[in-house]
């Protein structure tokens, strides 16, 4: 795959990211939205490996910090990261790479995929915890009820969908690359 296609393709994740973050539904006494912008995340480090799952990230997150809305509710600047999502937002960063490494080294097979979206996810709401809990300054037991026990059956849907999604995906990917170095 050319560097132009992977470019390309890291740019339409981002966007994917973008899109994911304005399906937002809010949860009623927490800070924190039931969103599809991890999933996105989830697929573009799957499809596009540790390093182009990190690059869609990293654009999304640089659209968002320059003040774009493309964080949930159609928020952006800095101060989405200082605030209470904040952390859930650089968790990001960290579960793409490891997300994207661990699928690598399964081959894109499902049970494999599966782990490496959990894992993702650990440190997405590692990240996202701590942060949510500096900002509320609440307990742990308030602050894991507010951003962790509302949203485990939807993140688990959505790691199921991307792991699955993400073999047939990769598999486009890899055949338009070829024609595009057939041409």
């Amino acid at each position: 795959m050319s560097k132009l296609t992977y470019a390309v393709l890291s740019c339409l994740f981002a966007a994917l990211i973008t899109i994911g973050a304005f399906i937002a539904l809010p949860i009623p006494g927490s800070p924190v939205p039931i969103v599809l912008q991890n999933m996105f995340i989830m697929l573009a480090a799957l499809v596009l490996g540790p390093w182009g799952g990190l690059a869609a990230t990293i654009i999304y997150l640089f659209f968002g910090i320059l003040g774009m809305p493309v964080f949930s509710g159609g928020s952006g600047g800095i101060a989405a990261l200082v605030g209470p999502t904040g952390g859930y937002l650089i968790g990001y960063l960290p579960a793409a790479v490891v997300i994207g490494a661990i699928s690598r080294k399964g081959d894109n097979k499902l049970w494999v995929n599966l782990a490496a979206c959990l894992a993702g996810e650990i440190l997405v709401y590692a990240c996202g915890l701590f942060r949510l809990k500096a900002v509320l300054g609440a307990t742990w037991t308030k602050t894991i009820a507010a951003g962790l026990l509302p949203f485990l059956i939807g993140d688990t849907l959505k790691l199921i969908a991307a792991s699955l999604l993400a073999p047939r995906l990769a598999e486009t990917v890899n055949r338009l690359a070829g024609a595009e170095s057939d041409a």
